[in-house]
């Protein structure tokens, strides 16, 4: 990966808290998995940036390399990876979501 793109990926993720890598835009996402998180954002009412990595395939790639991680979407809370569709849909659904928004500061829905 490029210095250009391991900047603008690190810079994605120091200005902004809640950070999604997706397929797609947070309005329409242009792929199930990225869908599937971006509706847990929204229904827990987190404000979020969502970066579309169809409009760049440096970034797309760039992404995988730079979390090590396989697959997209990508979320980052607070500059830290927290992991993709399903680990984010497993923490959802055990609670664990939440608790770390709560231990990072991050503002969502409470009930």
């Amino acid at each position: 990966m490029d210095d250009k793109t391991k900047n603008l990926i690190q810079n994605h993720i120091d200005n902004n808290e809640v950070c999604l890598f997706m397929k797609g835009t947070p309005d329409a996402p242009q792929c199930g998995f990225s869908m599937a998180v971006s509706n847990i954002l929204k229904i827990l009412e987190v404000k979020y940036n969502g970066i579309n990595v169809l409009e760049d395939q440096s970034l797309r790639d760039g992404i995988k390399v730079f979390s090590d991680w396989p697959t997209i979407p990508q979320l980052y809370i607070k500059k830290e990876f927290v992991g993709g569709c399903d680990i984010i849909k497993e923490m959802y659904e055990s609670g664990d979501l939440r608790k770390v928004f709560d231990d990072k500061g991050i503002n969502y829905k409470k009930n």
